[in-house]
C-alpha cells in the first residue's frame, strides 16, 4: 500500500487534461499487447487500476478523446498532445474499474506489487525483467 495521502493527481504532457485518483491504486501491470505498445509508442504500457468513480477528470474534460480500440474496450487520450490516459472495459467483471497510464501521474507512487501481462505479444526487441511476475 502507498504511504502517501490520497488523492493522487496526474496530467497529460501538455497539462490540458488533469485528473485525481481518489482511492489506492491496484493491479499495476506492464501490458505487452500490440494495442498498448502502439498506444504508448513503447515496449509496453504501464497501468494502475481504480474503481471507475475514483478516477475523476478535474480539468480539461473537453480535451479528452475516446477511441473504441476493440469490442467492449474504450481508450482515452488528450486531443492536444496525444498522451494516452485510460482504458476501460465497458462490459463484464472489470466494467466497474478503469485503468490509467501510470506515466501520467504527477504524485509519487510506489506499487506494492506489479506484473507483466500479455507477454506472448511482446516486442521481439525487448527483454522482459524476469524478476517480476508474469501472466498471459
Amino acid at each position: 500500500m502507498n504511504e502517501l495521502p490520497i488523492p493522487f493527481v496526474g496530467s497529460c504532457l501538455c497539462r490540458a487534461v488533469r485528473y485525481e485518483v481518489r482511492s489506492d491504486i491496484k493491479a499495476v501491470s506492464h501490458c505487452h499487447c500490440s494495442m498498448c505498445r502502439k498506444a504508448h509508442g513503447a515496449a509496453y504500457g504501464t497501468y494502475g487500476s481504480v474503481p471507475v468513480n475514483d478516477f475523476v477528470i478535474t480539468h480539461g474534460a473537453d480535451a479528452v478523446r475516446s477511441y473504441a480500440s476493440s469490442a467492449g474496450v474504450t481508450r482515452t487520450s488528450c486531443a492536444v498532445c496525444g498522451s494516452p490516459l485510460t482504458w476501460h472495459r465497458i462490459h463484464g467483471d472489470w466494467a466497474s474499474w478503469i485503468s490509467f497510464s501510470l506515466g501520467t501521474l504527477d504524485t509519487p507512487f510506489t506499487p506494492s506489487r506489479q506484473r507483466h501481462i500479455h507477454l506472448a505479444s511482446r516486442a521481439t526487441w525487448h527483454e522482459v525483467d524476469e524478476a517480476l511476475p508474469a501472466r498471459e
